[in-house]
């Protein structure tokens, strides 16, 4: 049996596909090598771009809010964002309350007992008197040794006591120095020697529509302290008002949709850096929102008045009147469209001009219209209230009077009323 036996020279032929075999093998481990290393620095170069991004990320991230919003434009106009004006109110509101406080208004009331005889009859019997509590408002105090200003109809009650119950809860006597005769306004005193806080009067000419305001009060007579926000949402308006037994016509009065209840009568309303701007006075019943404070600037002249004099002393000149609008024109056929027209009021006894004033001195009369004091034309925005104002009892003023068609010069010296 013959055994299978390659030729020599096949056996030589198949030397060289070993060695190729070989090359190729190190060619794949070649590029085996080149892609990894290709990788790696890939993965690297990779892991350096992401962390430059993230830390581009991170920089940004950690720049403060008061930094980023430096580089906003100045839109507002100085009004800070809406963040810092919650902080500002919490503060002001911290700051302003141990000076705010409620006025509790006492008065001795007699009790009556009732006696049925039948169904039909009965009978009363006095027993004496009782102190009840029949009202309250709001005050704030504007000097250290306890100097207090408040509405004039929050303490209008002849008669009555009151008493200051302190935003810590103390009960203290109080009594009314001055009741202003012109504006809703009064002064009190707190009767101790203790040192109290006081708040800080702003200036209320500078006032803008939309700025934000913060009213403070003893709201409903209950909840003391009561904290409300709103703006200015309105300036120079003219109100005719009542309450305490009181009905006056409020000239040049700020409106603000900041909730003003019952009680927050006599309270303060403050601007953003925590200064007075208004006295809260009034509301209009069967509406949101719209409540009217007298300008503080108003109210300076009554607590400078009561530490000098101890009184309020008004400029009085002794008429009453209307201002003059394009409507009252027209209604009435006057010759002019501005100045103050002397008429009497629409109550009995409501004369025209005031017996034994100065007005009655130098002759003036009903239907008389008031066209200037002392060189100023009165108008709607420059009415005779604002710019008697500006002047003190003794003054010595002069009048332009329109009467008959004919225009007149009155010099006059002005009267006092106080309060």
């Amino acid at each position: 049996m013959s055994i299978y036996q390659l030729p020599k020279f096949e056996l030589s032929k198949l030397k060289p596909p070993k060695i190729k075999i070989s090359l190729r093998r190190n060619k794949i481990l070649t590029i085996i090598g080149l892609i990894f290393i290709s990788s790696f620095f890939g993965f690297l170069a990779g892991v350096l771009s992401i962390n430059l991004f993230y830390s581009d990320i991170i920089d940004i991230a950690q720049e403060s809010p008061s930094q980023i919003v430096e580089k906003e434009p100045d839109v507002l106009s100085g009004y800070p964002p809406q963040t810092i004006q919650e902080q500002a109110v919490i503060s002001v509101v911290k700051r302003v309350s141990p000076a705010v406080v409620s006025i509790i208004i006492t008065k001795d009331l007699p009790i009556i007992e009732e006696f049925f005889i039948s169904p039909f009859e009965e009978f009363k019997i006095p027993r004496g008197t009782q102190k009840r509590e029949i009202g309250g408002g709001t005050g704030f105090i504007v000097s250290e040794d306890g100097l207090i200003l408040t509405n004039r109809h929050v303490v209008s009650i002849e008669g009555a006591d009151y008493t200051i119950l302190t935003n810590d809860g103390r009960r203290l006597p109080a009594t009314v120095l001055a009741r202003d005769p012109g504006q809703d306004l009064a002064v009190m005193k707190i009767e101790s020697e203790e040192i109290f806080s006081q708040v800080s009067l702003g200036n209320s000419d500078n006032l803008e529509i939309g700025q934000t305001v913060i009213a403070i009060g003893n709201s409903l007579g209950e909840f003391r302290n009561t904290v409300s926000v709103g703006v200015i949402s309105g300036l120079g308006r003219t109100v005719t008002a009542s309450g305490g037994g009181i009905v006056e016509t409020l000239t040049d009065i700020i409106q603000t949709d900041a909730a003003i209840n019952r009680g927050n009568s006599g309270g303060p309303l403050l601007n953003l850096r925590g200064e007075v701007i208004g006295v809260n006075t009034a509301v209009v019943l069967g509406a949101e929102n719209i409540g009217f404070a007298i300008p503080i600037n108003k109210a300076k002249k009554d607590i400078e008045q009561v530490k000098t004099l101890g009184k309020i002393v008004y400029p009085f000149l002794g008429v009453r009147y209307v201002i003059i609008t394009d409507e009252i024109q027209r209604e009435s056929s006057l010759s002019v469209n501005y100045g103050a027209w002397v008429i009497k009021g629409s109550r009995p006894g409501e004369t025209a001009i005031f017996p034994g004033s100065v007005a009655e001195e130098i002759g003036l009369k009903e239907g008389d219209i008031i066209l200037e004091f002392n060189g100023e034309k009165i108008t709607t925005e420059n009415t005779l209230a604002k710019i008697i104002m500006k002047y003190n009892p003794g003054d010595e003023i002069s009048l332009k009077i329109l009467r008959n068609s004919k225009e007149i010069i009155f010099q006059v010296t002005l009267g006092e009323k106080s309060g």
